[in-house]
C-alpha cells in the first residue's frame, strides 16, 4: 500500500475555509479518479501556529504504478484548482511512502 503524504501550511485567515474545501470537494475529487480507496486529513499538533496551521492530506493506493497514474494525468488540474482559491495562502510539500 502506497500513501501519498501532503503536508500543508495554511496562513490562518483562510485555514477554515481550505480545510471545508479539502473536506467537501478536494479530497472527493481525488478520490473519483479512482485510484486512491480511501483518504484522511490530519492536522499536526505542537507545531508553530503564528504563521499559519499545518495540515497533512494522505491518500491511500493500492500501487506505485495508481499513484504514478495520479501524478500523470490528474495532479496538475488538482493543485490548479488549489491554486486558484488559495494561491499564496498555503505553502506544500509532498512525500510518498509505503507501508510495511
Amino acid at each position: 500500500m502506497i500513501i501519498y503524504n501532503v503536508t500543508v501550511k495554511v496562513d490562518n485567515e483562510v485555514a477554515d475555509a481550505w480545510v471545508k474545501w479539502m473536506k467537501t470537494e478536494h479530497m472527493a475529487d481525488v478520490l473519483s479518479t479512482g485510484l486512491f480507496s480511501d483518504c484522511r486529513l490530519n492536522r499536526l499538533l505542537e507545531q508553530d501556529e503564528s504563521e499559519g496551521l499545518t495540515y497533512s492530506a494522505q491518500y491511500f493506493c493500492n500501487s506505485i504504478s495508481e499513484y504514478n497514474n495520479y501524478i500523470e494525468h490528474h495532479s496538475a488540474s488538482m493543485r490548479e484548482k488549489g491554486q486558484k482559491l488559495f494561491g499564496g495562502k498555503f505553502a506544500a510539500f509532498r512525500t510518498v511512502m509505503e507501508i510495511i
